[in-house]
């Protein structure tokens, strides 16, 4: 079934509603439609960072926290940033929990020495706006690290159109949300190619950002150190 995703002026709204209803099983269906993969994608994110520990790491779209656990373990003091109520009742693990805009961080410049999130950049608003807001918030020489669905190409397109498409969606309307649930694989959309995600990083302040697939090509880690 073709998904008609929100536009522009409804996304944000659309965005928050929807991550409100799926929040209570967020964590599970993640955990089933990945096979526990998603687990070991946020280390890696968590890996590239790269940084000392003790390092204050900003988590955007934190959700139910579980980025933010990750960078814990990595010892790692975290500041998990939502604007899903629903995502910020659930969520847990160390450090601070804040409902705010990611687009308008309430962090003064320079003040964190890294930032992630994950499987977030394809439901913000504008994310050219997004990744400017990570290069204000990082110190110079700080990290940003952030996972997410890759493009589609001719070698895993056959993933996209059963996995995802198909077996994805089932699994959310038997356990959760099944609108939610044909949204987030659509919404892959939103995000540009890789050549031009990582320009978008660079031509922000992170002029080294590298891509590594993951998945069999079909997730990204994009990360990159603040100049």
């Amino acid at each position: 079934m073709a998904v008609t995703l929100p536009s522009a002026d409804e996304k944000a709204q659309v965005v928050d509603a929807m991550f409100d209803r799926i929040a209570p099983r967020y964590d599970l269906i993640n955990h089933v439609m990945t096979g526990g993969l998603d687990v070991l994608w946020r280390r890696r994110a968590v890996r590239e960072l790269r940084l000392p520990r003790g390092a204050v790491v900003a988590d955007l779209a934190c959700g139910t926290g579980e980025m933010c656990r990750e960078l814990g373990r990595a010892g790692y003091r975290t500041i998990g940033f939502d604007h899903s109520e629903g995502m910020l009742a659930r969520a847990h693990g160390p450090g601070e929990f804040v409902r705010a805009d990611i687009l308008d961080l309430p962090l003064a410049a320079g003040s964190v020495d890294g930032a992630t999130s994950g499987f977030a950049m394809r439901n913000v608003v504008d994310l050219g706006r997004c990744v400017a807001e990570m290069a204000r918030v990082v110190r110079p020489g700080g990290r940003v690290a952030v996972v997410d669905l890759a493009e589609p190409r001719p070698v895993t397109r056959w993933i996209q159109a059963t996995w995802m498409d198909r077996v994805v969606p089932r699994i959310g309307a038997l356990l959760s949300d099944g609108d939610a649930y044909r949204y987030l694989p659509a919404s892959n959309a939103y995000l540009p190619d890789g050549a031009a995600l990582i320009a978008l990083f660079r031509d922000a302040g992170f002029p080294d950002t590298r891509r590594f697939l993951l998945g069999f090509g079909t997730v990204q880690v994009v990360a990159g150190t603040r100049t």
